[in-house]
């Protein structure tokens, strides 16, 4: 009887599954090495990564300077790019500040890195540019006196729209809790084209903003040609930053929320919410423009 039950429901059970499936998040950081990404220092060329910056060890990513290469930072803020473009996603990283910050580090970059989204191609980084075009989701950690947000927003060679007016401030806070020390804090950004995007930490929301847009101020070194004509930004590079404080890494994760939309094809997924049916699959065959 209980074999004859559990035929019975046994479809019901692989029914829900396929209507609510787990959402796949692909990791971009294979714990060994930084295949898939590529470093741009300022003042070298894009590929060298000066200093070893970005490194793998006991299955982080680290970001380090050491004494021999840094004797003195001397503004070379660093940006490690993904390979691949992104529209609409979700990303997530864990991160920890660790450590003391570089010598001569600017004071403002005291436990401070971020995620670039929406950035430029690498190969269009002037070799003195100092940040990607993008948009910033600023990592502070606590500082041990007083509240210090983290998951802001800022705006090298941007602009957003935040409580549905244009802000060109730098940088925006969130409401995050401040965090202190050298724990890990799951920063996640929901990315959707060029209307929202809405920061998490810990799975709290602290910061929702839309309309990114190229045509703020706030870096220097570039192609002016890149900024030539305000225009929304839709799509761009990820990249993680290196201002001079040492900073860990140990989950870099990317859920896409663009695909088949179609309930009827197997590889349909209820969590997507932007449609390219073009990747649609029907009893193992790829279905074009569906």
């Amino acid at each position: 009887m209980k074999f004859f039950w559990a035929l019975c429901f046994l479809p019901m059970a692989v029914m829900a599954q396929r209507a609510n499936p787990e959402p796949v998040w692909r990791s971009l950081f294979n714990g060994k090495d930084l295949s898939g990404w590529r470093v741009k220092i300022r003042h070298y060329d894009l590929d060298s990564n000066y200093g070893n910056t970005f490194r793998v060890k006991d299955g982080l990513l680290k970001v380090r300077y050491d004494q021999a290469a840094y004797p003195a930072f001397n503004e070379r803020f660093g940006h490690m790019f993904f390979n691949e473009s992104f529209s609409y996603y979700r990303f997530a990283v864990e991160y920890r500040f660790v450590g003391e910050q570089a010598n001569e580090g600017p004071g403002w970059a005291t436990r401070n890195s971020g995620i670039m989204l929406h950035g430029q191609k690498p190969e269009t980084m002037g070799k003195d540019q100092d940040f990607p075009i993008s948009i910033e989701v600023q990592l502070l950690g606590g500082l041990g006196k007083g509240p210090r947000s983290t998951c802001n927003v800022c705006t090298p060679g941007t602009n957003i729209v935040y409580n549905n007016k244009l802000d060109t401030r730098h940088c925006i806070n969130s409401t995050s809790k401040t965090y202190d020390g050298d724990q890990w804090v799951r920063a996640e950004v929901e990315v959707l084209g060029d209307s929202l995007i809405r920061h998490y930490v810990n799975g709290e929301l602290v910061l929702e903003y839309r309309q990114p847009q190229i045509g703020g101020g706030n870096v220097s070194g570039h192609n002016e040609q890149l900024m030539a004509n305000v225009r929304p930004l839709s799509e761009g590079y990820i990249s993680l930053q290196s201002e001079s404080h040492p900073v860990d890494f140990r989950k870099v994760e990317i859920l896409n929320l663009c695909g088949c939309t179609d309930p009827a094809a197997s590889n349909y997924k209820p969590y997507y919410v932007k449609s390219d049916n073009s990747t649609c699959v029907y009893k193992g065959k790829r279905k074009k423009g569906k």
